[in-house]
């Protein structure tokens, strides 16, 4: 049986409309207080049993709200019981709605920084975003909200939004062309965020050349250190229009390639177990994929050859070159295994006027 229909049944009320308000408001007071005891004592024990976090902070910030909002409903449903004096008959309803709306909007707020902190944080301490470009992310999605809430809140008190839309249409379009350029490079920082191109950590070539490690992923830009510790700083809209090879992705190996040429007539087959001996040896080079040698040329004055692995990190890209070619210049020598180099042979042939002299 609904409220409305229990109370009609006693005349007393009916006759007397403040008491009758009075009972109203006790009645929804104790079904408040019952779903304040429901979700204490049911919900959140069944939550503090499961393994999900998310469970228990929706019942802590939804708990307050959902009581008063229950309360809040018979106070409406007291004031609808009989006819009010102006300007009571306006304004009371309309600060109770904006009353419970604050309250939504605060456990919204709230619910929406803990996902923030939760999932966005994450992504910041895994380097897909920088610190800046969080906390902007951040502020800008609770802006929004809290927009979201204040326009509800005037439509609440029926104030005109036809105005206001038409003025921040206009000056929406000022803004958009007076920082056009910051607004390019915000958009594509969020790009470069929501694509996962790359992240704070590794190393990416850009199609203009440069190679580096992405230090930072800024509000406006993208920051690479290079191999010769020089800074690059690239503009996120620039950067989100270009292509980008990521050295560091989809896994952190990298293939290198150490080239190497023998002398012709060298036991190609000895030339190999060599340089997978030293492959093998260097305890920077991943075991599997395992590492191989491939034939590439017959050069003019050498058998050029290939010794392909993986280093586990890109920046050891050249040192562990260096570390190859070092040992594999050590273990040709050892085994007699011969490293050519340019040779001509000069021919010279006498003309017949030198033979004619030396004849007569």
């Amino acid at each position: 049986m609904e409220v409305s229909a229990l109370i009609n049944q006693f005349a007393v009320l009916q006759e007397n409309i403040l008491l009758k308000r009075l009972v109203i408001v006790f009645i929804y007071a104790v079904l408040a207080k019952a779903v304040d005891i429901f979700i204490d004592r049911v919900l959140g024990r069944i939550a503090a049993k499961t393994k999900i976090r998310a469970d228990d902070k929706l019942i802590k910030y939804l708990h307050v709200p959902i009581c008063w909002t229950v309360f809040g409903f018979g106070l409406l449903h007291a004031l609808a019981a009989g006819p009010l004096k102006d300007p009571w008959q306006i304004i009371l309803p309309q600060t109770i709605k904006s009353i419970l709306l604050v309250l939504w909007l605060m456990a919204l707020i709230r619910i929406f920084n803990w996902i923030v902190e939760q999932y966005m944080s994450g992504a910041r301490e895994k380097g897909k975003i920088g610190t800046d470009l969080f906390m902007l992310l951040k502020n800008v999605l609770r802006i929004v909200a809290i927009i979201a809430g204040l326009l509800w809140l005037l439509s609440i008190w029926q104030i005109s939004l036809t105005p206001l839309f038409a003025s921040a249409g206009i000056a929406g379009i000022a803004v958009a062309l007076a920082a056009k350029d910051t607004l390019a490079n915000f958009f594509g920082g969020i790009s470069i965020f929501m694509d996962n191109t790359y992240k704070v950590g590794e190393y990416i070539i850009l199609d203009s050349g440069e190679r580096g490690e992405v230090v930072e992923i800024g509000i406006r830009s993208t920051r690479i250190k290079t191999r010769d510790d020089v800074m690059v700083t690239i503009p996120n809209s620039i950067i989100a229009n270009s292509k980008i090879i990521n050295e560091s992705a989809p896994i952190p190996r990298f293939r290198i390639r150490v080239p190497v040429g023998v002398a012709y007539g060298s036991d190609l087959e000895k030339v190999e177990k060599a340089l997978l001996e030293i492959a093998d040896a260097n305890s920077n080079i991943e075991k599997f994929p395992e590492p191989r040698v491939r034939m590439r040329l017959f050069a003019d004055s050498s058998i050029n050859l290939e010794l392909l692995c993986w280093v586990r990190d890109p920046r050891d890209k050249g040192l562990e070159v260096h570390n190859l070619l070092k040992a594999a210049y050590k273990i040709f020598a050892e085994q007699s295994i011969t490293i050519p180099f340019p040779q001509r042979d000069v021919h010279i042939i006498k003309s017949s006027a030198d033979s004619f002299q030396e004849t007569s």
